[in-house]
Formats: structure tokens, sequence, C-alpha cells
């Protein structure tokens, strides 16, 4: 027998809260994000009902159906790559977006947020160790992407995400991790305004994440099991 969906919920939780307390945090700090690509309508519904709140996608066309047919009053996120000529399916319908690196897609955003009438909440997704299979903008060039993504007006700058390299040791994440946290410290100085949300660390490396300041964890794997799509 596999672990309920409560169970894996609470375990999840419990690790956030360790690393949390290892290193002098509060879990509040810390929100978990469940990873539901690949996985079905029914296992949304089944973590909704032990109280998660907030899922992510990463394909639009996976996404939009299952979030009409999952339960009311979940917060739905983007956390895939997003292909310029998709950003108007967004349709306003993620609070946040973890994945913008260009400015292209930025401004598709930001037209699509005008006619909407509503501020769209966006990460811009940094690509710290240089991987050439790996989305995200290069850090050298982050201010200058940055500063062109605030002067949009319908588009909110929240904080900086990654998707580090895989390593066999959930240590080996951990100066990728503290290099995003540093780029995002550095950018809000530069900006002179609030970059709260630092994005980062999965189900193998969310203690070194949290260690590292992440303030959503995204989470799939030991959250759903296998996937079902």
């Amino acid at each position: 027998m596999g672990m309920t969906a409560a169970e894996r919920l609470a375990w999840i939780q419990s690790r956030i809260a360790g690393a949390c307390r290892a290193c002098g945090r509060d879990p509040a700090e810390v929100t978990l994000v469940a990873v539901s690509k690949k996985q079905d309508v029914a296992a949304v519904a089944a973590l909704a009902a032990c109280g998660q709140r907030i899922f992510a996608e990463s394909y639009i066309q996976e996404a939009l159906p299952k979030m009409d047919a999952a339960p009311a009053g979940l917060t739905w996120h983007f956390i895939g790559h997003l292909q310029r000529n998709k950003a108007k399916l967004t349709e306003g319908r993620f609070d946040l977006i973890h994945t913008v690196d260009n400015l292209e897609l930025a401004q598709k955003l930001q037209k699509k947020s005008r006619e909407l009438g509503q501020i769209q909440k966006i990460c811009l997704q940094v690509n710290v160790a240089g991987e050439d299979q790996k989305s995200g903008i290069a850090p050298e060039a982050l201010p200058e992407l940055a500063e062109a993504v605030v002067a949009l007006p319908e588009l909110g700058l929240c904080g900086l995400m990654v998707i580090p390299p895989v390593f066999d040791d959930p240590e080996g994440a951990r100066p990728v991790f503290a290099r995003l946290r540093e780029l995002r410290d550095e950018l809000s100085t530069r900006l002179g305004q609030p970059l709260p949300v630092l994005s980062m660390g999965m189900s193998g490396d969310l203690e070194a994440a949290v260690m590292e300041g992440a303030t959503h964890v995204r989470v799939g794997t030991d959250l759903f099991g296998p996937r079902q799509l």
C-alpha cells in the first residue's frame, strides 16, 4: 500500500518544517507548490481535500482543461517553459508565472494582461549553472531584462526561479540556490524594490533550497506519487 494523499502532504510539510528548524526560519515563510503536471483531476482533488491550495502546471494545453475541472478556490501557478506564441493562452488564469526568461515573452504577457485589465505576477527564470539544455536568462543578462520588465506596468516582478542541474547528492544543488539568492539580493538593491519570491527546490533537494532561502518549493513526485497521465 502506498501512502495516502494526506500522508504524503504531511511528510512534505514535515520535511519543510525540519529544514526551517535547522536554519532558524519560520515554516510559514515557505510556500508548498504542488506540481500536478501529468496528474489527473482526481489526484488534484484528493490533495485539495487535504488542504493544499496551490498547484502548478507545466503545459498550457494540459493545464487549462484540468483547471476547469478541478475543485473551485485553488490557486494555480505556471512553472513550465512558456512558448511566446502560447502566452496569450494564459488568459490571466495563473496567479504566478515562474518561468519568464526573455523580453518578448514578457511583452506578450503584458499585452494580454492589459487586455484583461489585470496585473500578471511573474518570476524571472535564471540559468545559474549555464546549462545549454535549460531555459533561463544568463545571470549576467539578468539586470537588463529585469529593468525592462519592471517598466511594463501590467507585470509584477516578484522574484527569481531556478531549476538546478541534477546531482546525486541533493547538497550539490546548494551553491546554485545560494547564487540565486545572491542574484535576487543584488537585483532588489539595483531596482530599489523588494523581490520576495525565490522559487527553488523540488522533491529531491527541497531541504537544501529551504536552507538557502527558498520561499516557494515545487514538489511533484513526492506529493502525488507516479504520474497518472
